[in-house]
């Protein structure tokens, strides 16, 4: 199936729109790639839309991890579709602060409302959340594990740019280790013919298993160790915020804190635009020189999210 080519009839549509309905959104190995696509193309049709679709519904927005972009633009989707929003942006308010297990906070939420987003700093927390209700759950980052809303707003923002994903060639540069963001969009990436570049301070590598599930399927991948030396034939950079709060030991974090900057001067040496992603928030990784350069995504990025997230919910909600 093209990139850009939409379901062949109003069957078709149907059928797919209807293994959404009820599904959790827990990590990107979930998705077929006919599914990936579909929702893709499906938010091109929720850009700009806001029809009271959801009206009557309820999302708890359940984020035991700080966040600002992920939880307020499920919220703004809710909204703009009509729905309303309950939770909470701080466990530290929550029961889970006296004790309670997250199974029985799921469990209790869920009689409160027809959907559930959770983030939580550990691995396989929403896979949890998941089994421990019927609802549906929308994975917004367990650790550094999985982040499938943010690689979806990635795919969609790269497609809108650059028209398809045959052949495009990705640089990752950063905290490869324990970006969640960076494994679930390398995920989906590899399952096309792109060409991946993974550059970063030899602490900060890609995961090994990760490596060797992209070199046992083919997919085009190098590994670079200085962050600060920028490879020169790639269409897109991916940087990421080296994540102090993931760090087991804070010594290794003040040795790669300031591993690297993207500004003007360093992107010089492209002869012609490069697009600059940034699942966001920076801190020194790119200069603020940069948000007028013509390649600067990564505040569409986040104006996308609002776009994807609109279409995810309606699809698991049942209101395509």
């Amino acid at each position: 199936m093209n990139p850009r080519q939409s379901p062949a009839s109003p069957a078709t549509r149907a059928e797919m729109a209807a293994r959404f309905v009820g599904r959790d959104i827990t990590s990107m190995r979930d998705f077929t790639t006919d599914e990936l696509l579909f929702v893709l193309d499906l938010s091109e049709e929720f850009e700009g839309s806001d029809e009271p679709r959801l009206k009557g519904k309820i999302l708890a927005n359940l984020f035991f991890e700080p966040s600002t972009r992920t939880r307020l633009s499920f919220h703004s989707a809710m909204a703009r579709l009509g729905g309303q929003v309950i939770g909470f942006a701080d466990a530290n308010v929550s029961s889970v602060s006296k004790g309670e297990s997250l199974s029985d906070t799921i469990r209790m939420v869920e009689n409160y409302c027809d959907a559930i987003v959770i983030r939580h700093k550990f691995e396989g927390a929403a896979r949890l959340a998941a089994e421990s209700t019927h609802l549906p759950v929308i994975n917004a980052g367990d650790g550094a594990n999985q982040h499938p809303t943010q690689t979806l707003l990635d795919l969609y923002t790269i497609r809108r740019i650059h028209g398809a994903f045959e052949g495009l060639r990705v640089a990752f540069l950063g905290d490869l280790r324990y970006s969640r963001t960076v494994h679930s969009l390398i995920e989906s990436l590899a399952r096309f013919n792109t060409e991946l570049v993974c550059v970063s301070p030899p602490q900060l590598r890609l995961p090994g298993d990760i490596l060797d599930d992209l070199f046992e399927r083919g997919v085009r991948v190098r590994e670079e160790f200085n962050p600060t030396i920028l490879p020169q034939d790639v269409d897109i950079l991916y940087t990421t915020r080296i994540q102090k709060e993931r760090f087991p030991d804070p010594v290794d974090y003040e040795k790669v804190k300031n591993a690297y900057q993207l500004d003007r001067k360093a992107l010089s040496i492209y002869p012609s635009r490069v697009t600059v992603m940034h699942p966001l928030p920076r801190v020194n990784e790119i200069s603020p020189d940069l948000d007028d350069y013509e390649g600067a995504a990564y505040f569409q990025q986040a104006k996308n999210g609002v776009t994807v997230r609109k279409t995810l919910l309606s699809l698991v909600l049942g209101v395509v």
